[in-house]
């Protein structure tokens, strides 16, 4: 059984990449301070991710603070098991005070500053940084109470590999980088697949000789900050798709069409077994491209503008996924599920925050948290690991060890 102080300075909810963070600077300070964590280091990264799961973002951006990847596979992507046992590593190499399967359950205002319930007693603390990200509950349409029971459902959370689905067809809804990822692995392993195209684009892998991540922090795009909070589009939008597996590649779906995986618009209805779809399929794969190309075209810029040595673009430095010859796309405006054999849908449609747990106002009219790169308006009260919490880079093993840095420093200053 976990033991719980019943007060601390600090009280650290999570114990993950951010909450990690954030105890570093604090143990660095010797700060008093306490981490929860609601089940193991890196659980979230093991149990809601498929079983072949990699970054997309390639070994040198990782760099917790004190703890940067120093492996000899810069350019790699590390995998499921790798990003848990980083986590693991890095908790190890500075010894936090963490407390290990304890959730906290509610949060509430006490006059020295917030006391935390769990199922295991209460804590006390002056300040309360939390960190536990912004991705918590399956997100699913409205159509998908109206599939029939038929149909097994799940959402990209709960799917592993393709043999633990029962044999069929295969629907996946959503073309972000979980659900484009998936379809893939499907296709690969000789599944029919169908893919409900959204409006996420997509990026080349590498081009003239680096790393799409390479070029984007040489532009500056991961220190981009988030700069109107009444416009918040950005912090919304999937983040464009590709892969880091068997080395990285860049996902196209107009090579998912040559390939044959069938494309259909956004899933906009369903009743049974039969689902209607938008004719905006097409729209979406030229939208997706056209990004692409445009981020290369962008590139060229900025290697000419500051003299950057890079070679020019060839084919043998270039993965931008593009078929040789364009597949004809046509849009479908309805599927019946049973009469093409599909009896399965993977939800790849994103997630919903869920800050139920805290008892007072900390939330916007879109339910995302108040703050100023993780600095609330409720003295003692922060946040940290949030998507597009400051800047691009906050929710990313790349960038979120600079935003503890902000936060922790704030809070030192106060205490």
């Amino acid at each position: 059984m976990p033991v719980l102080p019943s007060e601390t300075e600090t009280l650290v909810v999570g114990g993950s990449q951010a909450g990690l963070s954030v105890s570093y600077h604090l143990t660095q300070a010797r700060h008093p301070h306490v981490v929860l964590e609601a089940d193991r280091i890196g659980s979230s990264w093991l149990h809601k991710r498929w079983d072949s799961f990699c970054l997309v973002t390639p070994n040198w951006m990782l760099r917790l603070p004190g703890f940067p990847y120093d492996g000899d596979d810069s350019d790699g992507f590390i995998v499921r098991e790798e990003i848990v046992q980083y986590l693991r590593d890095y908790a190890a190499s500075f010894g936090p005070p963490l407390v290990e399967g304890v959730k906290v359950t509610k949060l509430s205002t006490i006059a020295e500053g917030y006391q935390a319930e769990t199922a295991i007693g209460t804590i006390a603390a002056r300040n309360v940084v939390v960190c536990v990200g912004y991705f918590h509950n399956a997100r699913l349409p409205e159509a998908a109470l109206q599939i029939d029971p038929s149909i097994l459902q799940l959402h990209s959370r709960d799917y592993r590999n393709p043999t633990a689905l029962p044999p069929g067809g295969v629907l996946v809804v959503g073309s972000g980088q979980s659900g484009a990822q998936i379809a893939e692995e499907l296709h690969a392993a000789g599944r029919n697949v169908w893919l409900s195209v959204s409006s996420a684009v997509r990026e080349p892998r590498t081009y003239r000789g680096k790393d799409n991540n390479y070029w984007y922090d040489l532009m500056g795009g991961f220190d981009k900050t988030f700069a109107d909070p009444s416009q918040p589009t950005e912090r919304y939008t999937p983040n464009p798709h590709c892969s880091g597996k068997n080395g990285g590649h860049a996902l196209n779906l107009e090579k998912f069409a040559a390939e044959g995986i069938t494309l259909v618009g956004r899933v906009k209805a369903a009743e049974g077994t039969v689902v209607e779809f938008s004719a905006d399929m097409a729209a979406n794969v030229r939208r997706a491209d056209k990004a692409s190309k445009d981020f290369m075209r962008a590139i060229d810029r900025m290697i000419a503008a500051r003299n950057t040595p890079a070679p020019e673009a060839a084919p043998d430095n270039t993965d931008d996924g593009t078929p040789e010859r364009a597949p004809v796309l046509a849009e479908a405006a309805s599927l019946d599920l049973a009469a093409a054999g599909i009896g399965i849908i993977v939800w790849a449609t994103g997630w919903q925050s869920d800050y139920g747990w805290i008892d007072f106002p900390v939330l916007d009219e879109r339910g995302y948290p108040k703050q100023v790169r993780g600095v609330s308006d409720h003295p003692g009260l922060y946040f940290c690991g949030l998507h597009w919490m400051h800047s691009l880079k906050s929710g990313l093993f790349f960038g979120v060890g600079d935003d503890a840095e902000h936060v922790s420093r704030d809070l030192l200053a106060r205490s």
